[in-house]
């Protein structure tokens, strides 16, 4: 028997006005699962960011290109995946920022490596990308399993 890790899933289109629909479902599934406000404001930003990242830049206003968010919960940490429709993203080739440097724009990277514990990005067939996000965390609910 496979044990496979509790998923929450939404698709949405590439609108920008589904921000606060995305942030509030991460955040219900980071309290559905117990977590602590600093974790859940933490998923929840890094997320936003993300998203706002794709929309902007991966699908530069291609509203037909869909987003899924995928968000899993292992014994200790969530993981939140996005998989867009854009062109090949090379997220090592981002510079890491010194915070103290001013500057317009350019911190969403910055954010989601601060934000959470690990962050990668790969190529997803002829077109897209994985973006994976995780925070380590301990819930006080059990996890519910399925084969």
């Amino acid at each position: 028997m496979t044990v496979l890790p509790m998923s929450w899933n939404l698709t949405v289109a590439s609108d920008l006005r589904l921000l606060p629909l995305i942030r509030s479902f991460v955040e219900g599934v980071c309290r559905a699962r117990g977590c602590d406000a600093r974790t859940t404001d933490a998923v929840v930003m890094a997320t936003d960011e993300a998203v706002n990242n794709v929309m902007r830049h991966a699908h530069r206003g291609r509203p037909e290109a869909n987003l899924q968010i995928q968000c899993f919960f292992h014994s200790d940490c969530l993981e939140v995946r996005l998989l867009d429709e854009g062109a090949p993203f090379d997220l090592a080739a981002v510079p890491r920022l010194d915070p103290s440097e001013l500057r317009i724009g350019g911190r969403g990277v910055f954010l989601m490596r601060s934000l959470m514990d690990e962050l990668s990005c790969q190529p997803r067939g002829e077109c897209g990308n994985i973006l994976r996000m995780v925070k380590h965390h301990r819930s006080p609910v059990p996890l519910l399993r399925g084969a």
